[in-house]
């Protein structure tokens, strides 16, 4: 992965993680923490995704629907997880 890819990929986690903050209320991380957030929504939806069956295509558009959804996954289990 080039440089132009890195920048892509942390474009792609900050704009995952900020969508996944306004949309699980009350988890917003700021900006570096809702970079990790996307990132690593990004790899449980991409681990995850495929083995359910979804597969939502190529693109910048689909990565960051893939990231959004691995974030939304994983802000869901950070709720489960404090409230325990």
């Amino acid at each position: 992965m080039g440089p132009e890819g890195l920048i892509v990929f942390l474009i792609v986690g900050a704009i995952a993680g900020w969508l996944a903050g306004l949309i699980v209320k009350g988890y917003g991380f700021g900006l570096l923490g809702n970079i990790v957030v996307g990132i690593v929504g990004a790899f449980i939806a991409g681990w995850l995704l495929p083995k359910v069956g979804i597969v939502i295509g190529g693109g910048v558009i689909a990565n960051i629907i893939n990231a959004l959804i691995g974030a939304i996954i994983l802000l869901l289990l950070i709720r489960v997880v404090k409230s325990a």
